[in-house]
Order: structure tokens, then sequence, then C-alpha cells
């Protein structure tokens, strides 16, 4: 672990480990320390992942001013990671979550992004609309799972608005590719590593400016990878082709039989999807 300083003085940490050029890659969650992307699938045994722990998670520290857990303001904390490596520009990897921090950096700063790396992404920062069909269709390509009618039920409730604590418990199968004693105790883990009160602010009102950045990702001159999981409810395809669509270099990729965290669901394909595109 590594601690540099965030422009306005918090102290911010970073975790490092892994042979070759290096990948930053941004943790979702929201703010969920960074402890949960592991080795990703055994990237590091080609790249350097460079993973912070965004403010007041895992490491870092808890910001005088609380409301800079906002998203928009958490670029200038992946600027100063970048200065603090002494990297002209970066490669940029950010899952779920993490993706919205990823698009506005893009965005703010163009000409400091080599690549960018997109997994399962959050739609927030681009403004698209996931509707209840799109994660239900998705949802039913589980169908013959021995827990997927009640987890459905818990669906059908989540997106009709009648969610309580026990339907998101139940849909929680639906992010993996496989449920079972390690993914419950995968998610149990990265509950207790998220920073709840951080979340609430990070998509808070002003946050986001969809159209805007909308506008600067049409202009964004890098290759920009947009990995989607074939099975995954948060980031359905058919969305992930409208988000590829916004940039005028992006190729996606759809991995097959993968939900949320594509990197456990299949490890071999998802390392060798990411080299395919960052070896080029």
């Amino acid at each position: 672990m590594v601690t540099f300083t965030a422009h306005d003085g918090t102290r911010l940490a970073h975790h490092a480990s892994g042979d070759g050029p290096p990948l930053v890659c941004l943790p979702g969650g929201p703010m969920q320390s960074a402890a949960y992307l592991g080795d990703l699938g055994g990237l590091t045994a080609h790249h350097r992942l460079v993973g912070p722990d965004p403010r007041g998670t895992g490491e870092s520290a808890v910001p005088r001013d609380t409301s800079s857990y906002r998203c928009d303001r958490q670029v200038d904390d992946v600027e100063a990671l970048r200065e603090h490596l002494g990297l002209d520009r970066m490669d940029l990897l950010a899952h779920s979550g993490g993706a919205n921090l990823a698009v506005l950096y893009a965005a703010r700063h163009p000409d400091r992004v080599a690549r960018l790396l997109l997994i399962t992404p959050s739609v927030y920062a681009v403004g698209l609309r996931i509707t209840a069909e799109d994660r239900l269709a998705t949802a039913r390509l589980r169908r013959d799972e021995p827990w997927f009618a009640p987890a459905y039920a818990a669906l059908e409730a989540v997106t009709a608005g009648r969610a309580t604590a026990d339907s998101w418990n139940a849909v929680a199968p639906f992010w993996h590719a496989r449920w079972d004693e390690t993914a419950r105790a995968f998610d149990e883990a990265g509950e207790r590593a998220k920073n709840h009160e951080a979340a609430a602010v990070y998509t808070a009102e002003g946050a986001f400016s969809p159209a805007a950045t909308r506008e600067a990702l049409a202009a964004f001159p890098s290759p920009v990878l947009l990995l989607a999981g074939e099975a995954d409810l948060a980031a359905p395809p058919r969305v992930m082709r409208e988000f590829a669509e916004l940039f005028p270099k992006a190729e996606l990729v759809v991995q097959p039989g993968a939900s949320h965290f594509p990197w456990r669901d299949d490890a071999v394909r998802f390392v060798s999807l990411v080299r395919g595109f960052t070896d080029r």
C-alpha cells in the first residue's frame, strides 16, 4: 500500500501488484475498496495493476469535506494519482460504478488516457436508460438455475419499485455466474468494504451532466473496450451497445456466460479479452 496526497490535501492510498505495463483500475461499489478486484483473474501476469482506494474507503483517509465523495469531484483524485505515478498518459480500467468516474475523467482529461477499459459499467454519467424489461429479459437467461424462481420474483419486485431489503438479498445470485458459498462470501466482504455514507453522496444532485459528457466522449480520441457480461442485469448487453456507440473508437465485447464480475466468472476468457485489447 502506497499513499499520495489529493489536491485538497486528503491522504489517499493505492495498491499495486503484478508485472508489465501499468493499468490503473478504478473500483466500483460505488465507494468500495479496490481490494475486491484482486488480481483481475490473473491479469497481474501481464500488467502492473494499480488500484486506488477511493477517499473514505479502505486505506484512504476520510476527507474533511464529505461532499467531495460526489463522483465529479473525485475526478481530481484520479488526476492526482496519475501525477503521483509519473505517467504522461495511462491505461485506465474501471468496473461497475467506477466507470462513471472513469468517463468523467476521460471527458475532462482526454489527452491523459491512452486506453479506456469499461468493465460491466454503470451508465449514470452518460444518462442511458435501462428498462425493467432489459433486466428481466437478461435474468430469464438463468431460468434453469435452481435458485431462479425466488430470485426472479424478487427482481420483479425490485424493477416494479416494490423492493425490500429481503428483495435485494434474494437477487444476489444474478450477479454471479456461479452462486455458491464463495460467491456469498465475496458479496459479504464487499458490503463490509463499502462506505455506504459516501456511496449515497457519489451520485448526488450535480454529479452528472450526461449531455455534456456524451458530447465530450464523441470526440474522445483513444480506443475504448467496453466489456459486458452476457447475463449481467446491471449492464445488459443491449444498453452496452448504446454505450459503446457514444465513442468514436469503441469495441463492445460480450463475455459469454458472465455476469457482473467477469474476471471471477471465467478468468481465462476475461484475461484473454483484455489482453487482446491492451496488446494492440
